[in-house]
């Protein structure tokens, strides 16, 4: 499974909802599993994903009190993750579905940058050899805004700017460092664009 697949699967988004809303609190896997009506079993496991990966972090029982778990604050995206945690987990698995349905053929990677206090969601898209048409990813997007009641700001560069901006300080890098990202490659059938010798790069939309 992927860490786009992990993050969005829905037992993820129901328990880090909960846990990210009060990240001062602990929580034992009888509470989780009343709050968010999962199963215990399922919760568990769940739960075991995220302290391995640092996201969560176990506390130990006091006396009769069963164990808990609770946010771990030094994580170091941990700003990043509960601002998508609390506004973006609606929004991602809808505009994946899209991207992947509508655009497998020419979306390598895309990732959320975020959502602002306007429900504006930022979406970066990879493009591989093909670039996704213009007119059909606008009227898609459209279409996709109105039905989950956010607004989409959508760049689409190529693989090379992608790389460019992970080094580099320009307004996508730092977004990047805190990204969720929701189709990685592999995930789609687009093929990434052919290096060539002396390629100055491929044209990047936004």
């Amino acid at each position: 499974m992927s860490a786009a697949d992990f993050l969005l699967a829905p037992e993820v988004q129901k328990l880090l909802k909960l846990v990210f809303a009060k990240p001062a609190a602990s929580f034992s896997v009888q509470e989780l599993a009343k709050a968010s009506k999962l199963d215990a079993q399922d919760v568990e496991r769940t739960l075991e994903h995220l302290v391995k990966s640092g996201i969560l972090s176990r506390h130990k029982a006091q006396a009769d009190e069963p164990q808990t778990v609770g946010v771990n604050t030094s994580f170091v995206f941990y700003g990043e993750l509960r601002s998508i945690a609390l506004k973006s987990f609606a929004a991602a698995e809808p505009i994946r579905t899209m991207l992947r349905s509508k655009f497998k053929d020419s979306v390598v990677r895309a990732f959320v940058l975020g959502e602002d206090g306007d429900a504006t969601v930022e979406l970066l898209v990879v493009h591989g050899e093909l670039v996704p048409d213009e007119s059909a990813m606008s009227a898609a997007c459209q279409k996709l805004s109105a039905s989950i009641g956010r607004h989409l700001k959508v760049h689409v560069i190529s693989g090379r700017k992608y790389a460019a901006s992970l080094s580099s300080h320009d307004g996508l890098g730092p977004k990047l460092a805190g990204a969720m990202e929701i189709i990685a490659e592999g995930d789609t059938k687009a093929r990434p664009a052919a290096e060539r010798a002396g390629l100055r790069g491929l044209l990047s939309r936004r």
